[in-house]
Parts: C-alpha cells; sequence; structure tokens
C-alpha cells in the first residue's frame, strides 16, 4: 500500500486503505521522524474502530489501553524512550502482542527483535509541502 495525505481530510481514507489491505493483521509498527504523524495516524485508527477511549500517545506510559463498545481491545505502545528491549519485556509486551488483540506500536526500531513473524511495517514521510506518504507493506 502506498498513498499520499495532504491533508487531515484524506487521513480516514488512508486509514480504510490500509485496514482493508490487511484485514487479518493485528500487530501494526510505525516508522517515522519525530513529528512525522505516527500518533495522528494511530488516532484515525482507533476512532475507526470506535474507541470510547482518549486516544493519547502513551510517550511515559509505554502503553495505552483502549476499548471500544464491544469490548475489543486496541494496545498502543510508544517505545521512544526506553533504553532497550528489556523495558518492554519488564511491562509484559510479549503477553499484549500475541494475545490477538490490535497492537499499534511507534519506534519499534527500539523492539526489532521482539516483533512476532507476521506484522504491518507502516512507515511515514513527510515532504518538503507538508504531505506524508504512507507505505505499508506486510513481513
Amino acid at each position: 500500500m502506498n498513498v499520499t495525505v495532504k491533508s487531515l481530510e484524506e487521513l480516514p481514507g488512508a486509514v480504510e486503505q490500509l485496514i482493508s489491505t490487511f484485514p487479518d493483521e493485528r500487530v501494526f509498527v510505525f516508522y517515522g521522524e519525530l513529528g512525522a504523524g505516527k500518533t495522528t495516524f494511530i488516532k484515525e485508527i482507533c476512532r475507526q474502530m470506535d474507541v470510547i477511549d482518549m486516544v493519547s500517545s502513551p510517550t511515559f506510559a509505554l502503553i495505552n489501553e483502549y476499548l471500544n463498545p464491544k469490548g475489543h481491545t486496541v494496545y498502543h505502545f510508544d517505545f521512544y524512550r526506553i533504553k532497550g528491549p528489556e523495558e518492554a519485556l519488564d511491562i509484559g509486551f510479549e503477553e499484549y502482542i500475541y494475545s490477538g488483540n490490535y497492537c499499534l506500536i511507534e519506534w519499534p526500531e527500539k523492539v526489532q527483535g521482539l516483533l512476532p513473524e507476521n506484522y504491518v511495517s507502516v512507515r511515514i514521510q513527510e515532504d518538503d509541502k507538508g504531505n506524508r506518504k504512507i507505505m505499508a507493506e506486510e513481513y
């Protein structure tokens, strides 16, 4: 999947395309520079999944847990501040990642060796006009 998002109004369509392209996947990892839009993209994913909780970056908590009205859980990780994969293991990362629930991971390069065999890599790049190029592929 490759799509360019030129405004926030186009973001819902990009998220719909991501979800429909990878309907059976539950682990999505998000790569991009600071300020590229990873958290904004994840907020839209959660909105489309009818998450009832307030969605925010778990930069200091490392993980946020969100629910939708059907009782489905979405886990949102932000590993920007961790020093190594041991910290992810300490919070029970493997239990979350193999739970069968959606896991949305920012800064996955910090835990690359802990990622499951199958996941969707989402790369977000900002161009000089402020557009976001979103590239997703399954691993």
